[in-house]
């Protein structure tokens, strides 16, 4: 009998630029005649029904007249496209359009759409490059910046996907103005999310500056958008594959995705997110970590944003419970949740260890006092 041992090792530099600013579709064209990508020359531009006739097609219609192929593939807006059964038929258009491993594919929306598109990239011809255009201030916040890439099944959110990490993430600022001001402040959960983790002047800033923010004034959604990057970054930049601190991102997210997909995305993600939130600090009260004043202070912060803080009533509280259990940081069965020691701080359980088990009685004891 022969073996033949395969050697593979290999350094891989995934590092690339987030360019924050304003109007930026002609700063893109310049990047890609700059060698962003290489000596590529078909773009194939993945958007959806909301942003495909405000941003994607006039992409399309400047690459195409700087003499690039370009073209444009459509799925209808909304968490229940981010599926298996979407990102086919985009790979399907994509090979009836005859392109193929000479390509490059651009995202052009919010965050369902770099999840999808990200993830297409990943697994289209072995593997082609893209571009994230982030134009919502979730994605902003969270989706555009990390490279998780990922669908949604039936059972949980996020379950099938790899981490793919793009050529360049631009966030253009403008197009927060064309956004739906419930859009607006479910972009916000993600934000203070990130605050209540990482950093409690942040936290202090949000509250000082919340009003201009939600009027989408340049210096402090400038600020905020930096502040996002910069602490997902330093996350990221320590833990690409989430073997350990990377798991403080999904501070919220235990409740959260499970109360989005209940709610059959009635509720959007931030604002799924926000309750998810208000369950953990209520957890982390209860753990011994925050105290009354810290649970009121997050709680007031998310309620003047205008999110949501309370389980809405059609969500029946056994079937959230039961559905806790398809979240990714479930061990052997047992439910694991991130929690704060405080607020800008996350509890640590031991070496590289952000997550703690946490018993199905104290979860539904927590639920059900929301």
């Amino acid at each position: 009998m022969a073996k033949f041992q395969v050697e593979l090792k290999k350094v891989i530099d995934d590092s690339y630029e987030i360019e924050i600013g304003y109007g930026l579709t002609d700063r893109l064209i310049a990047d890609l005649a700059d060698g962003l990508v290489g000596k590529l020359r078909k773009f194939a531009v993945i958007s959806d029904t909301n942003v495909s006739g405000l941003y994607a097609e006039p992409i399309v219609e400047k690459l195409r007249a700087q003499g690039y192929q370009a073209d444009l593939f459509v799925f209808e807006a909304g968490e229940k496209s981010k599926n298996r059964e979407t990102k086919t038929m985009i790979e399907d258009a994509m090979l009836e359009a005859s392109y193929r491993r000479d390509c490059c594919i651009l995202a052009v929306g919010g965050g369902v759409v770099t999840d999808l598109a990200g993830f297409v990239a990943g697994t289209y011809g072995r593997g082609v490059p893209f571009i994230n255009y982030a134009t919502t201030l979730l994605a902003a916040a969270d989706a555009s910046v990390g490279g998780k890439t990922a669908v949604d099944t039936p059972l949980a959110t996020n379950l099938i996907g790899l981490f793919n990490q793009p050529e360049k993430v631009y966030l253009d600022l403008d197009t927060w103005k064309t956004l739906p001001r419930r859009e607006i402040i479910s972009g916000m959960a993600e934000t203070i999310k990130h605050a209540c983790m990482a950093d409690a002047a942040f936290f202090d800033y949000l509250e000082e500056h919340m009003d201009e923010i939600l009027r989408l004034e340049q210096a402090p959604c400038e600020h905020m958008a930096e502040k996002n990057c910069q602490i997902k970054y330093h996350v990221v930049m320590q833990d690409e594959r989430e073997s350990g601190l990377r798991e403080i991102l999904n501070l919220g997210h235990t409740v959260g995705r499970a109360i989005e997909t209940v709610s059959d995305y009635r509720l959007l993600h931030g604002e799924a997110v926000s309750i998810g939130l208000v369950a953990e600090i209520h957890l982390a009260r209860h753990f011994g970590f925050l105290d009354d004043a810290d649970v009121e202070r997050v709680t007031a912060l998310l309620a003047r944003t205008g999110l949501p803080t309370e389980i809405p009533d059609y969500i029946d509280r056994e079937t959230l419970v039961r559905k806790l259990y398809t979240d990714k940081k479930v061990r052997d069965g047992k439910l694991r949740f991130v929690v704060q020691n405080a607020i800008g701080s996350i509890a640590s359980f031991g070496e590289n260890v952000y997550a703690t088990p946490v018993s199905e009685e104290i979860a539904r004891e927590i639920i059900n006092e929301l």
